[in-house]
């Protein structure tokens, strides 16, 4: 296969990942890019005899073992296998076979990181709304209780529409990866803040599918700004921790699941596909078991004496 038969075979496969598979915008954006990287290296890194000669397996071989020495993240290049080996079983639809013969590299499970229930309710219920260095504290302050309240994604938040929420029932329909849809839920406090924002800060609504929240020019917020929103509120943390959207999001899963919330009951509230995506929470909260037991069991204070 030449590199120009590659590239259009590239541009098949990405209308087939929006088309057919209806993955999402971010993550056909993660597979054009891998692609796209291998054909860098097809055409700045091998001489012009191995470009002619070498077989597309053989090149794919050369460009995996590439990045370990390069020293990438195990992470990095798991994602790019996966990418391949998608890509390879695409163009088995065209009779071209390419067998893989590289190992996915293993990697070690990070358990998420999260806040605990006070540094969470400090933020939502301590730090006052005149005191955030922001234009538009009331929007940021029911950013900050809406993503807790239901542990949507950063990206599923500057999503939400006037007709995805109804304020009487408390519930948010919110399109999630896939364009796939749920039913997510927020509290009396959520509601609130969310109500003190669109009467005091928000500029009038004229339809009924504009964004729900908005910066200072009325335009759709981007992730980046509830990013940044998010660092704001880290600041008044009484100890240094890193806090984004996306560690609200496993704080609200592992605090539901340590008040006894069944595993299925979080995995369509986060919208995990797999039960196995959901999974990662328990270890966490074994982990807090482990550390109360160790703290209050009696058999420590026999061993202190």
């Amino acid at each position: 296969m030449t590199i120009k038969q590659f590239l259009e075979k590239k541009e098949a496969f990405l209308v087939y990942l929006d088309v057919e598979r209806n993955l999402s915008a971010h993550t056909i954006r993660a597979y054009e890019g891998d692609l796209r990287a291998f054909v860098t290296f097809w055409k700045t890194k091998l001489t012009k005899q191995d470009q002619e000669n070498l077989g597309l397996r053989q090149i794919l071989e050369r460009y995996l073992v590439s990045l370990y020495y390069l020293k990438i993240d195990k992470r990095s290049i798991a994602r790019k296998y996966s990418t391949f080996t998608s890509f390879a079983k695409f163009l088995k639809t065209y009779g071209i076979t390419i067998e893989l013969d590289l190992k996915r590299p293993r990697i070690n499970k990070k358990l998420p990181v999260f806040l605990s229930v006070d540094e969470i309710f400090y933020l939502l219920d301590t730090i006052k709304t005149e005191d955030l260095p922001s234009r538009s504290p009331l929007r940021d302050h029911s950013i900050l209780e809406l993503l807790y309240a239901t542990g949507i994604r950063c990206s599923e938040l500057v999503a939400i529409r006037f007709q995805d929420i109804n304020m009487q029932e408390k519930t948010i329909r919110i399109q999630g990866k896939g364009n796939k849809d749920r039913i997510v839920l927020f509290g009396k406090k959520a509601k609130n803040k969310i109500q003190a924002y669109l009467l005091k800060e928000r500029l009038p609504v004229n339809h009924h599918d504009e964004a729900l929240f908005v910066n200072n020019r009325n335009g759709k917020l981007t992730t980046r700004s509830v990013q940044r929103i998010i660092e704001m509120f880290r600041k008044f943390l009484k100890i240094d921790k890193q806090l984004t959207p996306h560690k609200i999001r496993h704080s609200f899963a592992t605090h539901l699941l340590n008040q006894g919330a069944d595993l299925r009951v979080i995995q369509e509230l986060l919208g995990h596909k797999t039960i196995a995506s959901t999974e990662k929470y328990t270890h966490v909260s074994l982990d807090d078991l482990t550390q109360m037991c160790n703290d209050i069991h009696p058999i420590k204070r026999m061993l202190k004496k």
